[in-house]
């Protein structure tokens, strides 16, 4: 990890929804009480969070910006404040849903997973190694399956 996570004290999220994706793609995204509540399940702070579902074009651009990788990807998290929580969630349900139906899970389970996987990003754990990768894989394991879904590496 390069940074240390934040640990959480309080229980508020304020979330923005931003849908710049093509209405198609809408119907795929969770509702904003489901978004919240696994954002909050991640974090039970005061926190400030945008979530942004873009097109493949927005989130290759963001991918290949700020990760040198250039492709559309499914999620990126853009941290700028911790104390409170601050910062953005780009997801992109295009590559969501292939993702989805290529691991046969289903794209409720999967968006829930990446809400949880982005927001510990925010808080600071990463997977840039093998031990900070299984420190968050479990950390995602646990938080979900608390939200009644299976293990996403499994």
């Amino acid at each position: 990890m390069t940074t240390s996570p934040v640990t959480p004290r309080a229980k508020r999220l304020d979330l923005t929804v931003q849908l710049v994706c093509a209405d198609e793609l809408r119907k795929q995204i969770p509702d904003r009480k489901l978004l919240r509540k696994w954002a909050k399940a991640a974090y039970g702070d005061a926190a400030t969070v945008t979530m942004r579902f873009v097109d493949d074009e927005e989130s290759q651009h963001l991918n290949d910006t700020y990760r040198g990788k250039n492709k559309p990807t499914n999620v990126l998290s853009f941290p700028y404040e911790d104390e409170p929580l601050m910062g953005d969630i780009v997801f992109c349900p295009s590559v969501i849903i292939k993702e989805a139906q290529a691991q046969n899970k289903t794209v409720t389970a999967h968006m829930a997973h990446l809400v949880v996987h982005g927001m510990l990003h925010l808080m600071g754990y990463d997977h840039l190694n093998d031990r900070d990768a299984k420190q968050m894989e479990s950390l995602e394991t646990e938080i979900l399956a608390d939200l009644g879904f299976a293990n996403p590496y499994a």
